[in-house]
């Protein structure tokens, strides 16, 4: 859960990195699609990626893998009538059954299964893809190898050993990181050389080595575009998933880490609060000052408000000038806490120069028998409007507490 809720600090921190010594490098290397530092380290290592960026990459890498497996499932079989023409019996036989197999391999790979599209079912399904071609070739050796050829059968075996090759430009087609690819790739080279191996071929630098030079620089071209992809939809998600005044998640990205979070928290059996925050009279700094000003108060809010939640929470602009905070593993008493602390820090200063107040309502998983996130969502909705009705600047939690700010009484 830290994953999900760190991108919204991490954009806003990647923005104000300082361009000095080797990040003015980075900054300057790749200023015309303003990467800094700190994403071109995403593009390398899959490290830090959010469950929202592994998801959308998984559903993007498991469509290309369906669609390249239908086209392959097809092509693949078909090939067998130019090995009835170019091999012997018994050979053409054990070429077509070879191929038939394959084929099968891809047909289920194809098939549109009811899957829920995570990034270890992309990288397994990836992975079977790419093994496939290779494991084809090093077969096709074994099959071919007391054959004497020569014409257009020696000219179809030697198509075979490009195999490798053909994986690595596929894999261009993938979002990966580039350690990713150079995972992917590792097979695609073993095989290369076994097969070069069981082939009867001494590996020799003047000889082998243009083969796999030009092996490297198909993997480099298909680092750099898998890399160019991912970048590409992380921008995307991120821009879909944060909220561009205040840095929050959206309405829609705040309930897919709440549905995360709540199913987590059912599994494990430990306690998750909602805090929903309504800022106390926003429209009178609409009204009266402007919207600019309205806009700087909600950004001051949200600010202050990710300053006093912790790292593994999250914080979602809601609606308006309605923010919600998920406390992962937090109970009432501990949301007291929390907002204890907020409300001493403050929510910053109305144009006027007065102090922001929010009304507050707190819900929370066990306590309130919650079977579902939404109904954790309407309670705390409901609380704030209690808060609301009771005179602002307050909170509402379950069982009836209230905590009341400023030098009013808590009870």
């Amino acid at each position: 859960m830290n994953q999900i809720s760190n991108m919204q600090s991490d954009i806003i921190a990647h923005d104000a990195e300082p361009t000095t010594g080797w990040r003015s490098f980075a900054a300057h290397l790749f200023a015309p699609i303003k990467i800094t530092w700190g994403q071109f380290f995403d593009l390398l290592v899959p490290l830090r990626h959010s469950p929202h960026i592994r998801r959308h990459a998984a559903s993007v890498i498991i469509s290309r893998i369906q669609l390249v497996a239908a086209l392959f499932s097809v092509m693949v079989p078909l090939w067998s009538i130019i090995d009835w023409f170019v091999f012997p019996w018994p050979q053409w036989a054990m070429m077509t059954g070879l191929r038939l197999g394959s084929g099968l391999i891809f047909f289920l790979l194809a098939w549109p299964w009811n899957l829920t599209k995570t990034r270890l079912q992309a990288d397994s399904m990836l992975m079977a893809l790419l093994l496939v071609p290779p494991l084809f070739y090093l077969l096709s050796i074994s099959i071919t190898a007391e054959l004497y050829l020569d014409g257009t059968a020696l000219l179809v075996t030697k198509l075979y050993a490009l195999m490798p090759n053909i994986v690595l430009a596929g894999l261009a087609i993938f979002p990966l990181t580039a350690f990713e690819v150079l995972v992917f790739s590792t097979p695609a080279f073993i095989i290369a050389i076994l097969g070069l191996i069981m082939d009867g071929q001494s590996l020799t630098l003047d000889h082998h080595g243009p083969m796999l030079w030009l092996m490297f620089l198909v993997m480099g071209v298909a680092m750099f575009s898998g890399m160019s992809q991912l970048h590409y939809i992380t921008a995307l998600v991120n821009r879909a998933m944060i909220d561009p005044l205040t840095g929050a998640y959206t309405r829609r990205s705040g309930g897919e880490a709440l549905d995360l979070q709540f199913r987590l928290s059912a599994m494990a059996n430990t306690p998750m609060s909602i805090a929903f925050f309504d800022l106390d009279k926003f429209k009178s700094i609409n009204d009266t000052f402007g919207h600019e000003e309205g806009d700087k108060a909600l950004k001051a809010l949200a600010d202050n408000l990710r300053q006093g939640l912790r790292r593994g929470d999250v914080l979602v602009r809601w609606g308006g000038e309605e923010f919600v905070a998920i406390l992962h593993d937090t109970t009432p008493e501990g949301a007291k806490i929390m907002l204890e602390r907020l409300r001493t820090t403050g929510f910053g200063p109305r144009p006027d120069g007065t102090p922001m107040t929010a009304s507050i309502g707190v819900s929370e998983r066990l306590a309130d028998g919650a079977h579902d996130w939404p109904q954790l969502i309407e309670l705390a909705d409901q609380r704030m409007y209690e808060a609301k009705r009771g005179g602002r600047d307050r909170a509402v939690l379950p069982q009836g507490t209230v905590l009341v700010f400023g030098d009013k009484p808590i009870f």
